[in-house]
């Protein structure tokens, strides 16, 4: 060991007399001359980076510069054109960011992990999905900088990245090359000293002449040695990281076992006394490598759902630019864009269409089966297909701020959130390495103490057979496969814990407006008084509400057809209650009825109906009265019924008048519905529920159902809902079919059930495996088996829910025109439509 004094080994500059800033490279003491430079040099050496120092040619007294590249790139992601492509701002100053982890082998690295990043001041929030190595984090700008994040990742062995879909494929391949090359190796040296152990078996029965007995030792041994350091060096890695950080895996007893069993067999050998074993560490090395390659296969295959949502944005768009098109990335399109997206291509961003009619698939972005047919105007989601003609797209949203962008966050959130059990299953497993063990070393002291001479190999199988892998991985691997298999199904499940709540739920209440009805009106009469001409009170109609973007106005131009409507002066708005304006110089009102009563002498109050109705009047006459229905879902009769059959009771609450209300829970057989609730009556009536024990879904769409949301146990957005509603919710119908909602109980139940069978399994295999360990009838390549299975199995049993067909009947609402999540002008429309006429003769999405 030496020291050097005289000049800083990191940058050079000379170190002030007094102070000792010194790091360890190499088994070399280095002085530093400032916490800046022994920080960096201790990161270097931590990440295994000191062949830096071997190979620089200078000295340079910039810290900063002498930084290794794999460290100093990650200043790269701290640059805000960067970040666009990946980062989405949640707050004034929060940030929010989907990052790959690699070297994430076992719960305990998730625990690890997780624990070590909350504790950096500035992050909000640090969640690891197991199944998928990939983790959400949200951090403050103002008191820390993603890189720092980053770097504080790779101080504890694990390497973080921006999530990008090529990236994580490379890294797929890569990890899947070296675990194969890894298990060839340990696969041929197990053959190989396998060969050699039996005639060392026999040797032991029938007689051997001690040269050769040696000799085949010693060849066991060469062939051995490269399985212990290139196929088990995962296993090393991890459990030195683990116990460096005072953390234990499941790398260390498995690390233990191995390193055991070979040194006790190096010391036979050597001495030429007593037994080897390479046959067990090269076998056990294999089978623990052929199981983890299994389960990392399943894993990638459990998180396929969104695997798949990240490959539908193209690579490549055409661009068009005056009248010339041009090729260019996707990631360099901005707003305002014109591009040409051809039949069979996939739409690259959000965008509205200027020119063309085509269908579109949207089956992988909302389940929705059939292609929906859309015309200039409509908006359009990227990663849908274009199917049957040229498309010309004016681009709205790229990056972050598209749908799909949205759902993929929305799902990654809810994939690594940990349920309840979840959470208690990660808690026993961070304890149970260390309970193994001291099981362990009980169990070898009293075998030792008995002086028997297998003793050393007893302690072996016992680290060897325990894993804690099974039990955790019951969960999150049931959870991910579930999530995925709903997405494809339009049920995005954007918190952890709402299909362990859902298979719980006794009750579900529906809003009426927008969610079992479609929210679009329907003329279905023209009540003419007054001796009027319906054409020309259809006309006036119309000529006012060219003026409002109102349903009833949309309805009433729909109905009436025609271009030439009646110029009208003076118009002015009412939102929400009614318009009035000057046709030929007289003045014309519609409205509700309160909005008449207040701008003329009449008194319409007598005029009563069960449907929603507005009235065109002049200033003092009504002369017709407009009768409107909304259109009932062509899948709402289908699912109460199916609820019905499942056992949940069904409820309507709505802000619509009694009369409507009672007449649609007639139409559906829902045998409980209340109507004319405020926002906070509903929330009583949710209360009541919930304080009888009812556990409460509740099915919602507008503005007003977000404090119901949020109160119950399963709130459920519809996807064509406004935002708030959607931000309140734990899962959102992006499909609009309710149908689905019975898709989503009978996944719940399945889930649950299979989680259950999974802790179930990895109780009961230890209870069984750890005391055939002990009384030494599991021998060491036994218990390798078995740990492996263990974990394969429970893996292998969660992706039985990506089988099999959820629910026999299917509702297509293939012409339903969806609005887009965290889409600003969609909630600007649905605001619009949300400005509904009095309680009494209401039109609005509640």
């Amino acid at each position: 060991m030496s020291k050097d004094n005289q000049h800083c080994f990191h940058c050079d500059l000379p170190v002030p007399k007094g102070i000792d800033y010194s790091v360890n490279i190499d088994n070399v003491v280095r002085s530093m001359c400032c916490p800046g430079c022994k920080a960096v040099a201790q990161a270097i050496v931590d990440n295994g980076l000191t062949h830096y120092y071997q190979y620089r040619t200078d000295n340079n007294n910039l810290s900063r510069q002498l930084v290794p590249e794999e460290l100093a790139n990650l200043d790269l992601y701290d640059n805000p054109a960067i970040q666009k492509n990946f980062v989405r701002h949640s707050g004034e100053s929060n940030k929010q960011a989907a990052l790959i982890l690699e070297g994430i082998v076992c719960a305990a690295c998730v625990w690890l992990s997780e624990r070590h990043v909350m504790q950096l001041p500035g992050v909000k929030s640090f969640q690891v999905n197991y199944s998928t190595h990939r983790a959400q984090v949200e951090w403050d700008e103002d008191q820390i900088k993603l890189s720092q994040i980053l770097r504080a990742i790779t101080e504890i062995g694990y390497r973080a990245h921006p999530l990008d879909p090529k990236r994580q494929e490379v890294l797929y391949r890569k990890e899947r090359s070296q675990s194969i090359r890894r298990m060839a190796v340990a696969g041929f040296g197990a053959m190989q000293v396998m060969m050699l152990a039996v005639a060392l078996y026999a040797g032991d029965y029938q007689g051997m002449d001690v040269n050769l007995e040696r000799f085949f030792r010693w060849v066991s041994l060469l062939i051995t040695t490269p399985v212990l350091l290139y196929s088990a060096r995962p296993f090393f890695i991890g459990a030195w990281r683990d116990l460096k950080l005072r953390s234990l895996g499941m790398d260390v007893p498995v690390a233990l076992a191995i390193a055991g069993a070979y040194a006790a067999s190096f010391w036979g050998t050597a001495t030429n006394s007593g037994e080897v074993y390479f046959d067990s560490v090269t076998m056990f090395t294999f089978f623990l490598l052929t199981g983890r390659y299994l389960e990392m296969m399943a894993r990638q295959r459990a998180g396929r759902a969104a695997e798949e949502l990240v490959k539908l944005i193209p690579a490549m768009a055409m661009r068009i630019v005056v009248n010339e098109q041009e090729i260019i990335a996707v990631s360099d399109l901005s707003e305002g864009d014109i591009i040409l997206v051809k039949p069979g291509e996939s739409i690259p961003a959000d965008g509205f269409i200027c020119k063309g009619t085509s269908s579109v698939d949207e089956s992988l972005l909302t389940g929705e089966s059939l292609p929906i047919r859309y015309k200039v105007g409509d908006r359009v989601i990227g990663g849908s297909v274009n199917i049957e003609s040229a498309l010309q797209l004016e681009v709205k949203a790229i990056g972050q701020n598209t749908v799909l962008a949205s759902i993929q966050r929305l799902l990654e959130r809810a994939q690594s959130e940990k349920p309840r059990l979840a959470k208690l299953a990660d808690k026993v497993a961070s304890r149970f390495v260390f309970a193994i063990l001291l099981v362990a070393l009980s169990v070898g002291l009293f075998w030792w103490s008995a002086g028997s001479a297998d003793a050393f190999w007893i302690v072996i199988s016992v680290l060897v057979v325990t894993c804690p892998c099974a039990l955790s991985l019951a969960t999150p691997t049931a959870l991910t496969v579930a999530t995925g298999q709903l997405t494809r199904l339009g049920i995005l499940t954007t918190r952890g814990h709402a299909l362990e709540t859902l298979s719980k739920v006794t009750h579900m209440v529906f809003d009426k407006t927008g969610t079992l009805t479609e929210g679009k009106l329907k003329l279905v009469e023209v009540k003419i008084l007054l001796q009027s001409n319906r054409d020309e009170c259809l006309r006036i109609a119309a000529s006012l509400e060219q003026f409002s973007e109102h349903p009833v106005a949309k309805s009433i131009l729909l109905a009436y057809g025609k271009t030439n409507t009646h110029i009208v002066s003076e118009a002015q708005n009412s939102p929400g209650r009614g318009l009035k304006g000057k046709v030929n110089r007289e003045t014309f009102f519609i409205g509700n009825s309160n909005f008449i009563r207040e701008q003329t002498q009449i008194s319409p109050e007598q005029i009563k109906d069960s449907r929603i109705q507005v009235l065109l009047a002049t200033q003092t006459d009504v002369l017709a009265v407009f009768q409107f229905e909304d259109v009932l879902r062509t899948s709402s009769k289908q699912t109460i019924s199916n609820l019905n059959e499942l056992g949940i009771k069904t409820l309507i609450l709505s802000g619509d008048r009694q009369a409507t209300v009672d007449q649609l829970a007639q139409q559906l057989n829902i045998s409980h519905a209340i109507g004319e609730l405020s926002p906070q009556q509903k929330l009583d009536k949710l209360n009541e529920l919930q304080s009888s024990g009812a556990v409460v879904a509740m099915v919602g769409d507008g503005i007003n159902d977000a404090p119901v949301l949020s109160k119950a146990q399963v709130s459920i957005a519809m996807g064509q809902g406004t935002q708030i509603a959607q931000a309140s919710a734990d899962m959102i119908l992006l499909s609009n079919d309710l149908v689905h909602l019975v898709d989503g109980l009978h996944m719940s139940r399945r889930m649950q059930a299979i989680i259950r069978q999974n802790l179930a399994w990895a109780l009961v295999y230890n209870v069984i495996a750890i005391p055939l360990a002990a009384v030494g009838w599991v021998a060491p390549w036994m218990a390798a088996i078995g740990m492996s299975a263990s974990s394969l199995l429970v893996v292998m049993n969660a992706l039985r829910l990506s089988n099999g067909r959820l629910n026999n009947t299917r509702v297509n609402n293939a012409g339903v025109n969806r609005v887009g999540i965290d889409d600003p002008d969609s909630q600007h429309n649905q605001a619009k439509q949300n400005e509904g006429l009095d309680l009494d003769q209401r039109v609005v999405s509640e």
